[in-house]
């Protein structure tokens, strides 16, 4: 197997780490996952149903700390791009140039370098962080990745910023986090490529995050994103809210996770407007999970190459052909059984989808042309396999969360 320059620093990063933990102060983690699925889509762009099997979120990651954990590392190697190299079946999906599929992530998904808490008792109570690398944006709410359900949101792009170059800050104080980053504008396009550090600083973000009481969050977020889909810059700037609450407590002698989020993107000087709204939440006891999504997300229609399911890039917004607004509920449910003395999880699952997609601009592309109807439905059932996966939030960097709604596992309860 021949993988990209970018996936073959982890393992390097890996190597060197042990060693290194033999050095007074010096912890490291390792971690893997891996989901076998398969996945049946009706309809699919050009007309009915389509059966897959894919090996969905294969990944490495490694938390390194030193310094008594003021200096921490985060590596994430993502071998999508080796598993499912054309995208997995998603209706509704889109980014990075594809369409109803979900695309394969970067090789180098986290290699973030963070320093926390580093004024000490000068700032009091307050809690000062830094970070400096490749990851997420502090915007929007944690990965789908690290969520209960494995369908992936149809609003993955308006609601989290990824596998950007960041420079970012961060301070916690009492029951208040305030983080703010620069980076580059540009999505990736394939999974080996890497950010344009010329256009780092040609977008911004920030997210406040309040934590009334132990296991709930609020969080507000906005963001300017330069040309996103145009990687030389020439794409007009993409302007970003987010909303959110979330919750993990015990419910009912399980433990209970409820999310709800609101978002809006604006793009060409808001000629075009995209909303979400999503609702989910999971309860689990013993091994079962149960769990429940709702969501309402517009999509914008880009042009399409020969393939369906593939959008022209670099894209420009005189190339989106109309805007549908997917409403979809997933119901779905895990067992999960923990071997190893717990550092092993196996979980089969199996869920479904069921919803409408429906034009609301008046564009020239809309469903009953690309699925030659309005119903959409979807099954999908795999394992999911997770080897020392535990307390790992992607999105969420310098531990100022921390104590308060610290995840249990890599994806909640």
């Amino acid at each position: 197997m021949i993988l990209a320059p970018g996936s073959r620093l982890l393992p390097f990063l890996l190597a060197l780490a042990g060693p290194l933990a033999g050095q007074a102060g010096v912890t490291v983690h390792a971690g893997a996952q891996a989901i076998g699925a398969v996945i049946h889509a009706d309809p699919v762009p050009g007309g009915g149903g389509l059966t897959e099997a894919k090996v969905s979120q294969p990944m490495l990651m490694v938390d390194a700390g030193a310094l008594g954990g003021r200096l921490a590392f985060r590596g994430t190697l993502n071998l999508e791009g080796q598993t499912m190299r054309h995208g997995e079946l998603l209706p509704g999906g889109w980014g990075e140039g594809y369409n109803d599929r979900r695309h394969p992530h970067t090789y180098a998904h986290e290699l973030m370098l963070t320093g926390t808490d580093l004024l000490g008792r000068l700032d009091g109570g307050a809690r000062v962080m830094v970070g400096v690398g490749k990851g997420f944006v502090p915007f929007g709410s944690d990965d789908p990745m690290t969520r209960p359900v494995f369908r992936y949101p149809v609003n993955h792009h308006l609601a989290q910023l990824l596998e950007r170059a960041v420079v970012m800050a961060g301070v916690r104080a009492g029951p208040v986090a305030l983080e703010g980053a620069v980076f580059n504008g540009d999505e990736p396009e394939h999974p080996g490529q890497w950010p344009r550090l010329a256009r780092v600083g040609d977008s911004w973000a920030a997210r406040l995050t309040v934590l009334p009481a132990a296991g709930v969050e609020l969080a507000v977020s906005r963001a300017s994103v330069k040309s996103p889909e145009h990687r030389p810059g020439a794409g007009s700037t993409a302007w970003k809210w987010h909303l959110s609450a979330r919750a993990e407590r015990p419910v009912l002698g399980g433990a209970g996770y409820a999310m709800v989020e609101w978002a809006r993107t604006e793009e060409a000087w808001g000629f075009f407007v995209f909303r979400s709204l999503l609702g989910e939440a999971a309860w689990r006891r013993g091994p079962h999970q149960p769990y429940y999504r709702f969501e309402r997300t517009d999509r914008p229609e880009d042009m399409r190459t020969l393939n369906l399911f593939r959008s022209v890039r670099p894209h420009l917004e005189n190339s989106i052909l109309g805007t549908t607004r997917f409403t979809l509920h997933t119901l779905g449910y895990a067992y999960e059984r923990r071997l190893g003395g717990g550092s092993l999880a196996v979980s089969p699952f199996v869920e479904a989808t069921v919803g409408t997609a429906r034009a609301i601009d008046g564009g020239v592309l809309t469903p009953g042309i690309l699925y030659g109807g309005t119903s959409i439905r979807a099954v999908a059932g795999g394992l999911r396999v997770a080897f020392g996966m535990r307390g790992h939030r992607m999105g969420r960097y310098g531990a100022l969360l921390a104590p308060a709604a610290a995840s249990h596992d890599h994806h909640p309860m």
